[in-house]
């Protein structure tokens, strides 16, 4: 078994999306953002992962699968209180470290989670804050740092003094714990409710890992993106175009031709050889392999397949097919 679990926060409801679906399994570019987050967390090198549903929570136990179990949060009572309900998966895994990541978090990516951890090892600190630096760090919680960079403690907007709000780092939401440590201040003598809301919050667990003398750090990201999240439909929009520019950009770099991004759609797990065109309208989703020398589209639809070399699909549908080298596919042909 792997010493680096991970718990994903996702029972939230996420009521101003305005949609049927609970907030995680909302599309990041054909892809729930819960998928984004767990793949991230995999290619770091995590092990067994607990997600903590809520709200519709048979979508999300539908789409994991048996790739993670699952706990139920049935009030919704903060960060703090949604770990809680993982604490039977933590005992599991003592001796390990656990990632604490939000299921909403589709910029969190593998290389500020691996980077983290290795601070984390380093420096042999209990927790380990995920960290961006913000031009406008309004609403988000600020790290404040101790002269020799150590965390002293997250500070929340309404509670910060006008120095402390000064301050541009700001909490992800996301942790690296020993489970040793988190375990022993997940307690309700350490975790205590707010006396305003009654919630629990994680915030307070890194606090207590403080006040019991353990080492508190914070990895800062390359990028502040790792804080992206959407709270209403707009800004779910405005990810997934996000998503889209960089992984064309990227696969531009790398030698695909796509001479017209409009209405081309590439999800983050397809791999295209080099020399292959793209042409407008196409869609490629899923764990989808195109070959090298290729031209797909315009207007083509493949969803996890395997395309060989030199291959021409134009306006058609492909779903779970292999194609082999030097094949023409349509138009108007549909695979499956």
């Amino acid at each position: 078994m792997s010493e680096l679990c991970a718990v994903v926060l996702a029972a939230g409801e996420g009521k101003r999306m305005k949609s049927g679906k609970p907030k995680v399994m909302l599309e990041v570019l054909l892809k729930p953002m819960l998928g984004w987050v767990l793949d991230a967390a995999r290619g770091a090198g995590v092990g067994d992962v607990c997600v903590v549903t809520g709200h519709l929570e048979e979508q999300v136990k539908a789409y994991l699968g048996s790739d993670a179990v699952t706990v139920t949060q049935h009030e919704r009572k903060g960060t703090g209180h949604a770990v809680m309900m993982a604490k039977d998966f933590l005992e599991a895994h003592r001796g390990g470290r656990v990632l604490i990541a939000c299921g909403d978090a589709p910029f969190l990516d593998t290389a500020t989670i691996t980077n983290a951890l290795e601070q984390h090892i380093a420096r042999g600190d209990a927790v380990t804050v995920i960290s961006a630096e913000l031009d406008d760090p309004f609403g988000y919680g600020r790290i404040i740092r101790t002269a020799d960079g150590a965390v002293q403690a997250i500070v929340e907007q309404k509670e910060g003094t006008d120095e402390q709000l000064a301050v541009r780092e700001v909490n992800s939401g996301a942790y690296w714990f020993d489970v040793d440590a988190l375990l022993q201040v997940l307690d309700p003598g350490h975790l205590a409710a707010s006396g305003i809301t009654g919630e629990h919050y994680l915030t307070d667990a890194v606090a207590a890992v403080i006040s019991i003398g353990r080492g508190a750090g914070a990895y800062t990201a390359a990028t502040p993106d790792v804080v992206l999240g959407a709270n209403n439909p707009v800004q779910l929009h405005e990810l997934g175009e996000m998503a889209r520019t960089r992984i064309i950009s990227r696969h531009i770099a790398s030698g695909i031709a796509i001479p017209c991004a409009d209405g081309v759609l590439i999800g983050s797990d397809v791999e295209i050889g080099h020399d292959t065109v793209i042409l407008p309208g196409t869609i490629l989703k899923g764990s989808c392999t195109i070959g090298a020398n290729c031209v797909i589209g315009p207007n083509a639809f493949i969803d996890s397949c395997t395309v060989g070399d030199g291959v021409t699909v134009n306006a058609s549908y492909l779903c779970g097919v292999s194609v082999g080298d030097n094949e023409t596919v349509g138009p108007f042909a549909s695979l499956r």
